[in-house]
């Protein structure tokens, strides 16, 4: 698959417009920075700054900031989504949305701290029509922090008749 690409999606590489175009989060549910690596239709590279200024640095934990183990698959599925809708033409956060339905095998190895910079890597394990199944690894200087296996579901928004999954 394959898409033109416009002035925020160059070289393989998807920018904050260019992200916040194609998936609805902004601060601070947006979990990712930039997007590089990108192979239409099949994996890409979710780069996330993890800073000190993060919300949930504030109780999570005080005086010990870890970043969430959900926040980090969230950084996954945003990487996915931004990914899908990338990949097929006349696609976009206004035409639909990408919704989480199902998590599988999440495992956290290492924690991730203020000062990180998150690489998360996102491979398409299968496709059926609009679902789509992501193998997804997060890293640190090269070190596995976590990894999910996790599928989610591109809606039409104006899909009257669909009901979605949860939302996520």
């Amino acid at each position: 698959m394959s898409k033109p690409k416009s002035k925020s999606e160059q070289n393989g590489v998807i920018d904050i417009a260019g992200i916040m175009d194609r998936i609805p989060h902004r601060y601070p549910m947006l979990m990712i920075d930039r997007v590089i690596d990108v192979i239409y239709g099949e994996s890409c590279t979710g780069i996330k700054n993890v800073t000190a200024n993060e919300p949930y640095f504030q109780g999570h934990f005080p005086n010990h900031p870890i970043m969430p183990g959900v926040f980090i698959i969230e950084a996954m599925a945003q990487t996915a989504a931004t990914l899908v809708v990338a990949s097929i033409e006349g696609v976009s956060s206004k035409t639909h949305v990408v919704y989480f339905m199902s998590i599988d095998s999440a495992h956290f190895r290492k924690p991730v701290v203020p000062g990180d910079q998150l690489h998360v890597k996102v491979k398409k394990e299968r496709q059926r029509g609009s679902v789509w199944k992501f193998r997804g690894e997060a890293f640190v200087d090269g070190v596995l922090c976590a990894e999910a296996v996790y599928t989610a579901m591109l809606v039409p928004k104006n899909a009257d008749s669909e009901t979605p999954p949860a939302a996520g």
